[in-house]
């Protein structure tokens, strides 16, 4: 009798007490002026195809074989033309804006976007100096070098894809005086800074990751820094000053060359001109 009391005890007792929580499954929000549409990692696994991404800006910094999506057929027909952009968002606030145009090119011979999807059976490796992977979505390129794909739009981590409006519509802020010549080097220095530097930075207030400081405000670096100074930190942020924690990495010839490095410097100092900050 005693063992039967004992036996009955311990069942009230696994009856009794809660089941243990169970991760959510990574999930990817698409969204556009329409609404949100909510996919799973099984639900891109099932219709995924096997992808060589190239080595060359891929965070793994070699070919790795992915399982993964058509970045183009995920966001589904775009009938409104203002929404020109996939603003990729990452869980960890980077944001890169990427024109929606330079996905299309893949159609026509250029660079192919693909939306990587992480199997949670099979996990990639984890990152360079980190204790994580890129997943569970990650977007990679096919021969990037056709469409002259930057770094910064390998975006990973990814919890976010929505169709917006670009950053120079969304935000007036961003552009240079009317008065500078459009054959300024600015202007390209503008191009370079939303694709480079917007991700992590805001101009003005215009933008939308929080990661690193606004380059325009309280004060433009054109104000605190020297030419050469901002050159070096642009290059290689750690040789100039470090601090535990610190997240930027630095741009080298290859990322940025020395052209589009010349192009932002005149687009903030363009910038620094345009509130006064510094004379012309």
């Amino acid at each position: 009798m005693p063992l039967l009391i004992s036996i009955l005890v311990l069942l009230l007792s696994a009856l009794g007490r809660p089941e243990p929580a169970r991760a959510a499954e990574p999930a990817l929000v698409i969204a556009d002026d329409v609404g949100e549409r909510r996919f799973t990692a099984a639900d891109l696994l099932a219709k995924s195809a096997d992808v060589n991404a190239d080595g060359n800006g891929d965070i793994y910094h070699q070919a790795v074989r992915y399982r993964a999506v058509p970045l183009l057929s995920l966001l589904g027909t775009n009938s409104n033309h203002r929404l020109d952009t996939v603003e990729a968002q990452a869980s960890d606030g980077f944001v890169s804006e990427i024109p929606l145009a330079l996905a299309a090119q893949g159609v026509s011979g250029g660079a192919v976007a693909w939306l990587a999807v992480e199997d949670p059976a099979h996990p990639w490796p984890t990152l360079p100096h980190k204790t994580e992977t890129a997943g569970p979505f990650y977007l990679v390129w096919e021969h990037p070098e056709r469409s002259g794909v930057t770094r910064e739009q390998w975006p990973y981590q990814l919890v976010r894809l929505s169709l917006v409006a670009s950053p120079a519509r969304r935000w007036p802020q961003l552009s240079v005086s009317a008065n500078v010549p459009y054959t300024s080097f600015a202007w390209h220095g503008l191009d370079v800074f939303v694709a480079q530097c917007l991700p992590c930075h805001r101009m003005n207030g215009g933008g939308v990751s929080e990661i690193g400081p606004d380059l325009g405000r309280p004060m433009n670096p054109m104000q605190y820094l020297t030419e050469a100074g901002l050159r070096a930190i642009i290059r290689s942020p750690q040789a100039v000053r470090a601090w535990p924690g610190q997240q930027m990495i630095g741009f080298s010839n290859t990322t940025l060359p020395d052209a589009d490095l010349d192009a932002l410097v005149a687009y903030l100092r363009a910038m620094a001109e345009k509130t006064g900050a510094v004379s012309p």
